[in-house]
């Protein structure tokens, strides 16, 4: 299994088109959804009457798993890139909006009332105090989002059975009687990618919010 895996490093039809299909959507649907996710947390954490009014709108859609609406989406858009991009920002952009509400909800209240005192307005409150102070939690729902947003592009490739990506190389080499091996080194990688994903953005954490962490340990 291993002896395979390795040697799909040196296949140019894997890396060039699988590999690459599935980081594409991957990191495609990951930036989209934190575009959308932040700036929506942003205004349900700061504005209390927008957070009670679309509570239970986020609360009936949230539940829904992802992988459930792979049928719906398939026939609205067909099977492709933008089918795996819309899935996956729908299911990664939870994380990164929750930790955002989370996040500026934790924000010092002295800070805040600080800074009223001297006469800052809101946006300004919001700018220098709230969105710094709930920087790391983004940042760990985007960490959350990122294993998340790689397990559904590669789940949703291997359901639809059809295109390009890791995926779809897995449930391919499934309906083959002798595919066994190459199953088993499409799961490997998929593994391997998730490891990476996560391992490189741990250490940007530490790098960016090496402040934060000492205030954990504190």
């Amino acid at each position: 299994m291993l002896k395979r895996a390795g040697a799909l490093f040196g296949d140019s039809e894997f890396i060039n088109v699988h590999l690459r299909s599935t980081l594409s959507a991957w990191g495609l649907g990951l930036l989209i959804a934190t575009l959308i996710a932040v700036p929506l947390g942003v205004l349900l954490g700061s504005v209390p009457i927008v957070n009670t009014a679309t509570r239970s709108l986020v609360e009936f859609l949230r539940p829904i798993p992802s992988v459930a609406l792979i049928p719906l989406v398939g026939l609205i858009l067909g099977l492709g890139l933008q089918m795996k991009v819309t899935l996956i920002v729908y299911a990664a952009v939870w994380p990164v909006l929750f930790n955002t509400v989370y996040g500026l909800r934790d924000v010092d209240p002295v800070a805040k009332e600080t800074m009223r005192t001297f006469g800052f307005g809101p946006l300004a409150v919001l700018w220098r105090v709230g969105l710094p102070a709930s920087a790391p939690f983004i940042y760990t729902g985007v960490r959350m989002a990122s294993s998340i947003a790689l397990i559904l592009t590669i789940g949703t490739e291997i359901l639809s059975g059809f295109g390009e990506g890791v995926g779809i190389f897995i449930a391919q080499a499934n309906n083959d009687p002798s595919g066994t091996g190459d199953v088993l080194a499409g799961t490997v990688w998929a593994g391997c990618l998730g490891l990476i994903a996560n391992a490189v953005l741990v250490r940007g954490e530490r790098r960016l919010f090496r402040w934060h962490l000492r205030e954990e340990r504190a």
